[in-house]
């Protein structure tokens, strides 16, 4: 496998410096002289070039020693499971990114809690090495510790928009025990998780209510026309769904809205706490909150013919489908149309999202007809 590009510092410093919201988990900036990295938007003050260094996720930057910074808070930034790498480049790093995007997700599915990292390299067709391999080349951490970066992340959001008890914060976010909880925050914060539960909103009601970032721009209200028009349950706004024990491993229910800023509110009402990373990132799937438009316009910006298209609404997102399968090609890159896949090679690995543009400008009622 080539060496991956490495992310270009002086385009991260001037996102940072710009505090640009489009790269928000896109990267991180590592400090050096702090020991503590963060968002590019973090509102503390701009370090020196000569300070920092930029990482690909959390997890290389825990595994680099780097302590997640408590002000801008990591844990909030739009999710990474859409990843698709910094810079666009041949077909063989395009491929293995889309791999990458499956197992992340197949992760916060608890992949890695049910079969282990074997299993989870045998759904994805290939060795538990030559995954590690790209989990290190793409994120610069392992799997396994990705997973546990995922778990915290999980569990300080829970910390600071709940007020679950510590026990259930721990059983929440996918820790095997409330000791294990305390030893991680302990050795990532150097304090236990009590100590960092600040300014946590009531409970309103049953259920746990959390906000999940999304990457600007992103149009909420045609998103929901789209889920509606497939047929799920969209109300006022309120898109939700009935849990199933057999299918999300709980009952209950889970509704989401648009949430403060660049957020969806989120509330989930199950019988087992277990079951809530799942749902989580199943609303992460349906919502399409992984996706990154400026990835996507750096890759499609300049084809003649969905350039223009993806430049007028950049904020379009992919429905999500609510269960995970386990297709070899990753949602985003999948063509509708087998006889006519070849005609959309140009367009990987976005190819669902050139359809999502095909087909909207189809619908057009002024759209020009060939």
């Amino acid at each position: 496998m080539d060496a991956p590009p490495p992310l270009s510092a002086e385009a991260c410093y001037r996102a940072v410096v710009a505090r640009d919201a489009r790269f928000d988990g896109r990267f991180h900036t590592c400090v050096k002289t702090t020991g503590i990295y963060c968002r590019p938007v973090c509102p503390a003050r701009t370090p020196l070039f000569g300070n920092v260094e930029f990482v690909a996720s959390p997890a290389e930057a825990e595994a680099k020693g780097y302590r997640p910074c408590l002000r801008c808070r990591p844990e909030t930034a739009p999710d990474y499971s859409a990843w698709r790498g910094e810079v666009a480049t041949g077909g063989a790093w395009r491929g293995t990114a889309n791999t990458v995007s499956r197992a992340l997700q197949m992760i916060d599915e608890g992949a890695l809690d049910e079969g282990g990292l074997e299993r989870l390299a045998d759904r994805l067709g290939m060795g538990e090495r030559h995954l590690r391999r790209l989990f290190r080349a793409h994120l610069g951490a392992s799997p396994v510790a990705v997973a546990q970066t995922r778990r915290v992340r999980l569990a300080k959001a829970l910390l600071h928009q709940t007020r679950l008890p510590m026990a259930e914060v721990a059983l929440a976010s996918g820790f095997g025990s409330v000791r294990r909880f305390n030893e991680t925050f302990q050795a990532l914060y150097g304090r236990p998780p009590s100590a960092l539960r600040r300014g946590a909103v009531e409970e309103a009601g049953a259920g746990v209510e959390l906000s999940l970032s999304w990457r600007p721009p992103y149009e909420l209200e045609a998103l929901m026309a789209a889920l509606a028009g497939r047929g799920d349950t969209v109300v006022g706004g309120v898109w939700s769904r009935a849990l199933d024990r057999d299918e999300d491993g709980t009952a209950g229910r889970v509704e989401v809205q648009a949430g403060r800023g660049n957020a969806l509110r989120v509330r989930v009402e199950a019988g087992r706490l277990e079951a809530l990373p799942r749902l989580l990132a199943r609303v992460r799937r349906v919502f399409d909150l992984g996706h990154d438009p400026a990835a996507l316009m750096r890759d499609l910006g300049g084809d003649p013919v969905l350039g223009a298209r993806v430049a007028a609404r950049p904020g379009l997102r992919l429905p999500g489908l609510w269960v995970l399968d386990d297709g070899a090609v990753a949602p985003a890159d999948r063509w509708p149309d087998p006889d006519t896949e070849t005609l959309a090679e140009g367009w990987r690995p976005w190819r669902a999202y050139a359809a999502l543009y095909l087909m909207i400008d189809e619908e057009r009622p002024d759209a020009k007809r060939a």
